[in-house]
This record gives structure tokens, C-alpha cells and sequence, in this order.
């Protein structure tokens, strides 16, 4: 069980902290099934109740600040999504959100970089498509590791390529 508190990943909603565990009083629900109190990162208002034991929804721990760091390290190493159906392209880009796996939402981001960089370079545009699911990934992996790593979400991406050109010196 998470402890009051603590900040996990709650599904697309993103980081959410924990702020208790209760039951429901509602007809249908057993009395003593334990629900999460969860509060959205950021939010000053409204809560989520979610059941202890969903198993309809990621719930996980954030990583840690040496595995988000061992992470950003690894990006030159990363291998970009492989697909070339436009149909397939959105059913992963989905599953990857869906997931909430940094590694895979880093990887995705970098495939569509990569994508946007070679339509740029063809004279064509980038994707609504590809547009739409990396600001998603950004969102979500960048509020992670805003915490983690004590860095605005809003500099997360300047503080990526910094770490990384900085270890290419090394």
C-alpha cells in the first residue's frame, strides 16, 4: 500500500499525492472495501477515490531520482519505435500513455522527435497525431521527474540535453 504523503502515478491522470485511505458509505460498495484519497499534483481542489486493490488503472510508486537520472543517461541508447502504419503508430503511442512507464514514454517521445525532425527535413509537417501524444508524454514523464529532480517541468527538457551533452564529454 502507498503511505499518506506519498506522490505516485495514477494512470493519464499523472502524479497524485496520497492523502489517506478510507472506506465508502454508498450503497452497492462493501463498507469495508479501502479506497486511495488521492489529490492531482497541482490541484487545490477536488480528490479521487480509487479502490486499493484497481487493477483497471496504473498505480505505481515514482521512480527514484538515481533510476530518473540512470534514465535521462540512457537516451542516446534508447531505440525508437519501429512502425510505420499510421494506425498501429497511434494504437502504440496510446498504449504507451497508457502504461505510464517512463522508459516508454521516453522512448516514444524520442521516436517522435526523430519523426518530426525527418517530415521537417522532407518539406512536410509534423503529425497532429504525433503532435497530440508527446505533449502527453512530456506531460507526464516531466511531472515525474520535475519532482524527482527539482527541476521546473518547463526546464525539464533544457535539463535533459544538458545532462546528456554533458556525459558525452565525459
Amino acid at each position: 500500500m502507498f503511505e499518506t504523503g506519498e506522490y505516485i502515478v495514477y494512470g493519464k491522470t499523472g502524479i497524485c499525492q496520497v492523502m489517506g485511505v478510507t472506506t465508502m458509505n454508498m450503497e452497492g460498495i462493501p463498507k469495508d472495501r479501502l479506497y486511495y484519497i488521492l489529490r492531482p499534483d497541482g490541484a487545490t481542489e477536488g480528490t479521487i477515490f480509487t479502490p486499493v486493490d484497481n487493477d483497471k488503472m496504473v498505480m505505481r510508486r515514482l521512480l527514484t531520482r538515481e533510476e530518473a537520472e540512470e534514465l535521462i543517461d540512457e537516451i542516446p541508447e534508447i531505440e525508437v519505435l519501429g512502425i510505420e502504419n499510421e494506425k498501429l503508430r497511434e494504437e502504440t503511442y496510446k498504449e504507451c500513455i497508457r502504461g505510464c512507464q517512463c522508459r516508454e514514454l521516453m522512448r516514444m517521445i524520442k521516436t517522435i522527435r526523430y519523426r518530426k525532425r525527418d517530415r521537417l527535413a522532407r518539406g512536410k509537417k509534423a503529425t497532429a497525431t504525433d503532435e497530440k501524444y508527446l505533449k502527453t508524454a512530456e506531460e507526464n514523464l516531466y511531472a515525474e521527474f520535475s519532482i524527482l529532480l527539482d527541476v521546473p517541468k518547463n526546464r525539464m527538457e533544457d535539463y535533459i540535453r544538458e545532462r546528456i551533452k554533458d556525459r558525452k564529454k565525459d
